[in-house]
């Protein structure tokens, strides 16, 4: 072979798998965590053709008392919009406002939060809240001037809401911390509950090792039922899931699908999940606490995929550092 063949079958040879390095090594992603700041608690939704998370400002309670947004075309480039609600607009909430969970209906978006941990209904006011604004990126302002859930019922605290909307198009809430968790039934306006058949407001569908965060999808037809186990301040905070075929349940724990990784982070739970419409992509957005870091509220959002085995099981989460690939909406 001449020199000059040879050269010829080298290149051809070659170039593709230097421009297949190339690409790869362009290949953009969101690293962990995805944005700068100490945020917790994420809700992960999709508004208007982009990504946005709703996290908890993680500071010490009577510091916490705003919520941060943020929104990203491609899980990559996210954008802050700052203080879209804090206590100032909500006169009740003295202190401690976390966990928002939000859904648009109707052209309005809703925040629910919690606020002010109370302890005991009969001496505090407090617990879930519900704001309204006509853009995802607020500004929020209070919707009932009360709470909406301010009482314990069947042992929960009134915390960590998170709100479903069911195939036939009704509303539920799941909440509840102090290991119970109830499931409600939202008025189509968002001002109340509908009483169950047995004229119950609240139904309890706690599963075992329940501790707090719940949050629910449906997937080829069945209903996923996920929370958070654990001490929130500890290494060992993580996510747990059951199945089943109603969002009633029952529902028999399955097993974690979330926790530390002692080689990335500790701390790893309250989570939620992003669905890209019209496929079976699936993100789980949560938060982590660096390996560097012992203070508890020294908690970061994360994101990382979601993957389903071939009968349905959702498979452990690999949590990382490089985060997830670039992921525009259609």
């Amino acid at each position: 072979m001449s020199i000059r063949r040879y050269a010829l079958f080298l290149a051809l040879f070659t170039f593709p798998f230097i421009a297949l390095q190339a690409q790869k090594s362009t290949v953009k992603k969101s690293g962990n965590p995805v944005f700068p700041g100490w945020y917790a608690d994420p809700e992960g939704v999709i508004f208007k053709n982009q990504y946005w998370i709703y996290p908890t400002y993680s500071a010490p309670y009577n510091q916490q008392t705003f919520f941060d947004a943020f929104s990203s075309p491609d899980l990559v480039t996210w954008t802050k919009h700052s203080r879209i609600l804090d206590s100032t607009a909500v006169k009740w909430a003295k202190r401690a406002m976390w966990a928002p969970a939000i859904i648009e209906k109707g052209g309005k978006y809703f925040l629910f939060f919690g606020a002010n941990d109370i302890h005991d209904e009969q001496k505090e006011i407090g617990g879930i809240g519900v704001a309204v604004a006509d853009n995802p990126a607020g500004p929020f302002k209070d919707y009932l001037g009360k709470p909406l859930i301010g009482l314990i019922r069947n042992g929960a605290q009134p915390i960590d809401q998170f709100v479903f909307k069911d195939k036939d198009g009704q509303y539920y809430m799941l909440y509840g911390g102090w290991g119970h968790c109830n499931i409600a039934r939202l008025k189509d306006d968002f001002t109340g509950f509908l009483p169950f058949s047995d004229g119950t407001l609240f139904r309890e569908i706690t599963p075992k090792n329940y501790v707090e965060g719940p949050t629910m999808f449906v997937r080829n037809g069945k209903y996923y039922f996920m929370w958070s186990e654990g001490g929130w301040t500890g290494p060992n905070y993580s996510v747990a899931y059951a199945v089943s075929n109603s969002p009633f349940g029952p529902f028999e724990r399955v097993g974690k699908i979330l926790q530390q990784d002692p080689t990335v982070a500790t701390g790893a739970g309250h989570h939620s999940i992003i669905q890209v419409p019209g496929t079976d992509e699936w993100y789980i957005v949560y938060h982590r606490r660096p390996l560097t870091e012992t203070d508890g509220n020294h908690r970061e959002t994360c994101i990382d995929r979601l993957y389903f085995d071939e009968k349905g099981a959702i498979k452990p989460v690999k949590i990382t550092v490089e985060g997830v690939e670039a992921r525009r909406l259609n």
